[in-house]
């Protein structure tokens, strides 16, 4: 996904988050800004759950929001 692309549905996105991982604050997921490895670790942080756990819940959000992309 572009940049602009991105950035555009970034708040759609941020919302979904929310609903998917509670804990998750907005100031959080603004500083992951769309950084998958950062993003695994902040739901392994607030929701205390181990790496593999994290990677198989963000696969399994990503399964459902196809239209997300993560930067590199």
């Amino acid at each position: 996904m572009n940049e602009d692309r991105m950035a555009g549905n970034w708040k759609q996105f941020k919302g979904k988050m929310r609903e998917q991982w509670g804990k998750l604050t907005d100031d959080d997921i603004d500083i992951v800004a769309g950084k998958r490895e950062q993003f695994v670790g902040k739901l392994q942080e607030r929701h205390g759950i181990a790496k593999d756990e994290a990677e198989k819940q963000l696969n399994d959000w990503q399964t459902r929001n196809p239209d997300f992309r993560w930067d590199a």
